[in-house]
């Protein structure tokens, strides 16, 4: 069994679902996040942004301000994970957001 396939997780991403503007979920995220989590995540998706750009991985170290360590494991998940990041950042380019 999956660790994302408990009742508990499912009624996270059932709550995430929910919201229906960017305020909502930086009021959720603010309740049930630390900031160090936000940044973190914030972090994470600007690596697999600049990753799906063609920047090394020296240069998102530096940009973004996290290790070479994490950016290997974005771009595994970018590469071969469950497609998440792929699906954000295409989206986000549907939009005119990237």
């Amino acid at each position: 069994m999956s660790p994302f396939n408990t009742p508990s997780i499912e009624r996270l991403f059932a709550a995430i679902l929910q919201l229906k503007t960017e305020e909502e979920c930086r009021q959720f995220l603010e309740d049930i996040c630390t900031i160090k989590e936000v940044q973190d995540m914030a972090q994470r998706l600007e690596a697999a942004i600049l990753l799906d750009q063609g920047e090394g991985y020296q240069a998102i170290s530096d940009q973004v301000g996290i290790s070479t360590a994490t950016i290997s494991r974005v771009s595994r998940c970018l590469n071969y994970g469950a497609g998440g990041y792929r699906q954000v950042i295409d989206r986000m380019k549907e939009e005119g957001l990237l």
